[in-house]
């Protein structure tokens, strides 16, 4: 009875080492969409974002496409799944260098600090903000909401972060460290042994 017992903890334990071997070692689950461009890091670009703009991992539907020319077809940001009314957040410290429309579309800008001359600028869009031009904002402060309408998303609403120097785009993608830009959601193990003794 009591070696039946001992095999059954054993079983258990190997079960144990082996379900958490696999899930530490699994890879993470796609970040990006099918057709969505994986991120490329730019030169010049700090990893000084400390959350993303919306939600904690959202969705990325459509990825950054730097055009080949200044004028030329691209697409000069990423967009995220935000369902209407998600809070937008800064992703950085910054000023507020715009909060109004553009175009029929509510935009939000934020020069970061520390990024350089001229500094590293973000941009969301469409937003209602709840900031104004001027304000300093902190890494995960509400700039405003997620617009119902003047989404460029087809098919779900979206929010559109675009990053840039001067008249130069890069990718925001650049601005998240590797430790928030990959980091997967939590898994939850099973717990084994717990039944009742045999």
């Amino acid at each position: 009875m009591r070696a039946n017992r001992c095999v059954r903890v054993s079983a258990r334990l190997i079960l144990l080492v082996i379900v958490t071997t696999t899930a530490l070692l699994a890879p993470p689950p796609p970040l990006f969409t099918a057709g969505a461009a994986a991120p490329r890091a730019d030169a010049g670009v700090p990893p000084v974002g400390r959350t993303w703009p919306v939600g904690s991992h959202p969705r990325v539907l459509r990825g950054w496409e730097p055009p080949a020319t200044a004028y030329g077809p691209g697409h000069r940001g990423v967009d995220l799944a935000a369902p209407a009314g998600t809070p937008v957040r800064a992703v950085a410290a910054g000023r507020v260098s715009f909060a109004g429309r553009v175009a029929g579309k509510g935009v939000v800008s934020v020069d970061l600090t520390g990024t350089g001359d001229p500094p590293l600028r973000t941009t969301y869009e469409p937003v209602t903000a709840t900031v104004e031009k001027g304000a300093e904002v902190e890494p995960g402060e509400v700039l405003g909401t997620v617009d119902a309408s003047g989404s460029h998303c087809t098919t779900v609403t979206c929010v559109h972060w675009g990053l840039r120097r001067g008249e130069e785009y890069v990718n925001p993608l650049s601005l998240l460290p590797p430790w928030l830009l990959h980091r997967g959601p939590s898994r939850l193990l099973p717990v084994l042994g717990a039944g009742p003794p045999g």
